[in-house]
């Protein structure tokens, strides 16, 4: 089961994903300017899509997402987290 947590330190914001078993996924998904985020592997392992590529993050890996770039996340290893970091 996926559960998220939003962030505001300062001027800093976001949200916290947590992927309880592996195959969790945040589904297909796109943002605007004021909502593009960062997001930073934390914990885990995941497989990353958007249009046309794929990918694998491990702990410790970043992706930098562009404006209204579809992307999903599905975890591959349990308790993997996810941490994003807003730009706008």
């Amino acid at each position: 089961m996926l559960r998220s947590k939003p962030f505001t330190i300062g001027r800093l914001s976001g949200s916290v994903y947590d992927f309880e078993i592996a195959g969790d996924m945040l589904p297909m998904h796109e943002h605007d300017e004021v909502s593009n985020h960062v997001t930073v592997v934390a914990r885990g392992s995941f497989r990353v899509r958007g249009s046309g590529w794929e990918q694998t993050l491990f702990a410790g890996d970043f992706i930098d997402f562009e404006p209204h770039d579809p992307h999903e996340f599905v975890a591959i290893e349990d308790r993997s987290r996810l941490v994003n970091f807003r730009k706008g």
